[in-house]
């Protein structure tokens, strides 16, 4: 575990504000734990590459040529690299209150978070995944193996990855969700400029915004709850101990030590559950971009499912052949479709093309009786097929001018609910490699960034109670925002959570580092973008 950050972090930040009674911060890895570290890494890779070969071969896919293979290994690399900087870029949110509080040594500290943050990948939905990729420009989804397919993946992730380690040199603590969306966001724009389109044509502003609001408004939320429980519990629970500074390095009495360790439990297995999500999306479109046999559609889908899919396409198509108003559609459906969901406008050739593409669907698979045995030259197109479906379908229910009943709407959403049940998917091995990439990476140069929310937030040091409330929030808020398969910042509501804390205390709030964290928010999104946006350009080029 490396903790060679320095005393005070660069970026005119506010000199420290608790000296007295400050944690033990520093420290040097034993060999036996490089070690372990190394072998882990190792085990975490041969792992990966094994399961990616024991899918594949049971496909009966006949391995031809490895250079799909080699690029697939470069971005997992990348899309794993990303999770392991998430991981030592946002520990901080978990572990600066039980450090500062003395509750657990800084090296316990991080042991644990990395231990709980591991599970919260394990055990999460898998909502928030594709709620991300969702922002992503529908053509460049549908042609994801292809090389402006890679350009993306390599662009956003590469560009997150970079602005992640730039504002952690700072000490600055960003979000990590703020900067893949920001990145997201920079490739569509790209994409859509470079095909002679208008910029704001290359994203989906609908999710964008709704995932824009959850960001913008869960740092208000973070400061306002963090700093209202405090005052509740102020007012409730009158024991002087919660609300004094610790006394020297002794640890807090066992009970209020037990309430801090469990938030800062609470908080990491949230935010594996909620961070840990974002790579598993990824590296599922890089999946499916390369080896579309094994991971294009869910093949572990037992025939009941499949029965059922049958009556909810037949309905389906009903629905939206009753929509088209005598128009009929010769040739490819695709096409309008497609068009459909990049513009989001309904066009006289949307309801007959989508009804004669869900009708394609039904009969494919009719035609091969269940998904495991859809032959490897069509995986990719029936996935394709199925995903425009599912994304025109989601549109039109939310479009006003659909004019959709409740009746029809429910319809819909049972047929969309199969299609991704087939489409939108997540092997264990997916999550058990991002486990440990966030895992191990939380154990990683975390120094800098719990120095910035342990001292340079409030003027006093912080106390029992200001670590709990913050950290009762931020799990609440993000264990809240999993189940919705919302993307939220971790950082964000921990750090306002603190602020919000010794606000309500009155302690005083070092301005310097909070202009600091404001520019910090506001530049994150347009530099990803930019970023992001470059990256994309040069690398449609190289590919």
């Amino acid at each position: 575990m490396s903790h060679s950050a320095m005393q005070a972090p660069p970026g005119g930040l506010a000199p420290a504000a608790a000296p007295h009674g400050r944690p033990n911060l520093d420290g040097s890895p034993s060999l036996l734990i490089a070690v372990a570290f190394t072998a882990a890494i190792a085990a975490a890779l041969a792992y990966v590459g094994y399961s990616i070969y024991a899918d594949v071969t049971a496909t009966g896919t006949r391995i031809t040529t490895y250079l799909p293979y080699v690029l697939l290994f470069a971005a997992l690399v990348i899309a794993l690299g990303f999770e392991f900087v998430n991981g030592f870029h946002d520990t901080a949110n978990a572990v600066a209150t039980v450090i500062y509080t003395h509750a657990l040594p800084a090296n316990v500290a991080v042991v644990w978070s990395g231990f709980f943050n591991f599970l919260g990948v394990l055990f999460s939905s898998g909502a928030v995944a594709f709620g991300i990729v969702s922002l992503l420009p529908v053509e460049l989804i549908l042609q994801v193996g292809s090389s402006a397919g890679f350009a993306m993946v390599f662009a956003l992730l590469i560009a997150a990855i970079l602005w992640n380690l730039g504002t952690w040199y700072l000490g600055l603590p960003a979000s990590s969700s703020h900067t893949l969306i920001g990145s997201i966001i920079g490739v569509g724009v790209a994409n859509a400029l470079m095909h002679g389109r208008s910029g704001t044509s290359g994203v989906d502003w609908t999710k964008a915004t709704e995932i824009g609001w959850s960001l913008l408004l869960s740092p208000i939320f973070g400061f306002a709850a963090a700093g209202a429980l405090f005052l509740a519990l102020k007012f409730v629970v009158r024991n002087p101990a919660l609300y004094a500074e610790p006394e020297g390095k002794e640890p807090p009495p066992l009970w209020i030590r037990g309430i801090l360790i469990a938030t800062c439990t609470g908080v990491s297995f949230a935010h594996g559950s909620n961070d840990g999500q974002k790579g598993m999306g990824l590296i599922m479109l890089i999946l499916i971009g390369t080896v579309p046999t094994a991971y294009a559609l869910n093949r572990a889908l037992p025939d009941s499912a499949l029965a059922s899919f049958r009556t909810q396409s037949e309905a389906a198509s009903a629905v939206v052949a009753g929509k088209a108003a005598g128009y009929a559609i010769l040739g490819d459906p695709r096409p309008a479709v497609t068009a459909y969901v990049a513009a989001r406008k309904i066009e006289p050739g949307t309801y007959p093309s989508l009804a004669v593409l869900v009708r394609q669907i039904g009969a494919s698979i009719d035609q091969y009786g269940s998904l495991a045995k859809v032959p490897a030259e069509a995986v990719g197109n029936t996935r394709n097929d199925m995903y425009l479906a599912s994304e025109a379908i989601r549109f039109l229910m939310k479009d006003k001018e659909s004019e959709l009943s409740a009746a029809e709407i429910g319809t819909l959403n049972a047929y969309k609910r199969g299609l991704d049940e087939a489409t939108r998917f997540i092997p264990l091995w997916v999550k058990v490699a991002v486990a440990v990439a966030l895992g191990l990476g939380t154990m990683v140069g975390w120094k800098r960034i719990v120095v910035t929310v342990g001292e340079r937030i409030g003027k006093t040091h912080l106390t029992y109670a200001q670590g709990a409330s913050a950290e009762l929030v931020a799990a609440g808020t993000i264990g809240a925002a999993d189940i919705l398969g919302l993307p939220v910042s971790t950082t964000h509501v921990l750090s306002s959570g603190v602020a919000g804390t010794m606000a309500a205390n009155r302690s005083g709030l070092q301005l310097a580092t909070l202009r600091a964290l404001a520019l910090a928010w506001v530049l994150t999104l347009p530099a990803a973008m930019l970023l992001s946006g470059l990256l994309y350009v040069v690398f449609s080029q190289v590919f």
